[in-house]
């Protein structure tokens, strides 16, 4: 038998090698992939400790914030047009200078609250600003939106809701909301989480911003109703105890202290006053209301002249826009009476406890429903109830139940108010206290909470305590 032709015995010998080098090849990617995978592993493990070690170390952990960089038209551009318009914005100007604080105070008597001992004439709807300036000086800001436990909207709500709220159709009243929403909708920090590690300030109250669910179907906006808004928590000087996702915070004082020690001269200051009067009352009555007993509490006061002072705050009086005359009033005062007025809650009843005087509230939502990360939850710690409904029906008088407190537990509750002080307060933002927590800090831990805990669940859904509130539509910018 003839051998197979050369060319034929080179071509089986070539498709014998090929198999050969194709296995070889495979070991060796096998080999390659596998000392790959331990090297990966190796230097993973040690990262990841290192890592671990770091975050540990870290300052900041669990507390960094990424603050949305806005577009101005939602908030330097709406300071900007603080001038008086057409009589439906008010002049605020003044209000918003010195970051927001106001002008600062000149005390004729005393000296003691003014400007240089950090008081000024803060407006009680301000906090959009003062809480955005305090931002900027937050010690765990990142650039970095990845690595932020929340996202900080700092949108203008409260000073966008008066500057179009009266003589304005509600298209108007929304713009701005709908725009701002549309805006952070199409932001990659959004995609994250629906919105849900997403948090502004809107310095009002929460019905003024919820107007589907007001009796008066022209009152405020709906940017916590409409989409983009309803995700977001927002922190507000009164819930509207409807929606999850809000938060209560102190309405603005006069006092911003610029270091612990202006902090601590304060309460020692409040803590040495003689108070003379056993009660007070600075508001204005509403005699449009009849369901408001501040009528009824005015008449009790002038009926016990020698026990009670109250401030005239009739329309057109002054004296309860005037900071030092209201703080010295409540400095003389051992209790302070704090009915509602155009809402619930009310900014004197933080003026009140900053001057050291213990509240009376006739209504739980007024103080016991909010603030609940600052107030302490056994309210007769540092306050009084009367129920409003006696009130109305003179069945109490407010000077008996307040004379037969013991004078032993009227000191108590006067030192628990003036320890609560430093958490009442905001800091001046252009200055950083050292040890004190404020407001400010209170506020940013417990967002950070809420925040981190609803992170990973969907938008929660309304639910309703009071649809409606009596207040709404019977106040204005400036009453209270």
């Amino acid at each position: 038998m003839k051998g197979a032709p050369a060319d034929q015995k080179t071509a089986a010998s070539g498709s014998t090698v090929k198999p050969l080098r194709l296995i070889v090849v495979l070991v060796l990617v096998g080999w390659i992939s596998f000392l790959s995978y331990l090297f990966t592993l190796v230097v993973d493990g040690g990262a990841a400790q290192l890592v671990a070690s770091g975050r540990s170390a870290d300052p900041c952990r669990g507390r960094y914030i990424y603050v949305h960089d806005l577009p101005p038209r939602f908030n330097a551009d709406i300071l900007r047009d603080c001038r008086k318009i057409n009589d439906h914005w008010p002049d605020m100007c003044d209000f918003v200078s010195n970051a927001g604080l106001g002008r600062p105070l000149a005390d004729p008597l005393d000296s003691v609250l003014t400007g240089e001992n950090g008081w000024y004439g803060t407006h009680q709807f301000a906090l959009d600003a003062i809480f955005h300036n305090r931002m900027k000086q937050y010690e765990c800001l990142t650039n970095h939106s990845a690595v932020a436990d929340a996202v900080f909207v700092p949108f203008y709500a409260g000073f966008d809701f008066v500057r179009y709220h009266w003589g304005y159709d509600n298209a108007t009243r929304d713009a701005a909301s709908v725009d701002l929403t549309q805006w952070l909708m199409q932001q990659p920090e959004w995609r994250r989480a629906g919105g849900r590690d997403h948090f502004l300030v809107a310095g009002r109250t929460g019905w003024d911003f919820r107007r589907n669910n007001n009796v008066n179907p022209n009152w405020g906006t709906n940017l916590l109703v409409m989409p983009g808004g309803r995700e977001m928590s927002v922190l507000l000087l009164e819930c509207s105890l409807v929606h999850e996702r809000e938060y209560s915070v102190p309405y603005p004082t006069y006092f911003h202290p610029r270091s612990d020690a202006e902090v601590r001269r304060w309460q020692d200051r409040v803590r040495g006053q003689e108070r003379q009067w056993l009660m007070a009352f600075v508001g204005a009555p509403r005699p449009d209301n009849p369901k408001n007993i501040r009528e009824k509490i005015i008449a009790q006061c002038e009926a016990a002249p020698r026990d009670c002072t109250q401030l005239g705050c009739a329309f057109g009086s002054s004296q309860c826009h005037s900071p030092d005359e209201i703080m010295r009033l409540f400095q003389k005062s051992t209790f302070c009476l704090q009915p509602p007025g155009d809402s619930y809650t009310r900014r004197s009843a933080f003026d009140s406890m900053v001057a050291g005087c213990i509240p009376v509230f006739f209504n739980r939502v007024s103080a016991y429903l909010q603030y609940k990360w600052y107030l302490p939850e056994d309210h007769a710690k540092y306050s009084v109830f009367i129920r409003e409904e006696d009130v109305r029906a003179r069945n109490v008088s407010i000077r008996a139940v307040l004379l037969a407190i013991p004078p032993e537990t009227v000191e108590r509750m006067r030192e628990e108010v003036i320890g609560m002080i430093p958490g009442l307060l905001y800091a001046d933002p252009r200055y950083k206290l050292e040890s004190v927590r404020d407001a400010f800090d209170i506020a940013v831990e417990g967002i950070l909470g809420k925040v981190a805990g609803g992170r990973g669940s969907p938008a929660a859904a309304d639910h309703t305590i009071d649809t409606t509130t009596p207040w709404r539509g019977l106040g204005s910018w400036w009453r209270k």
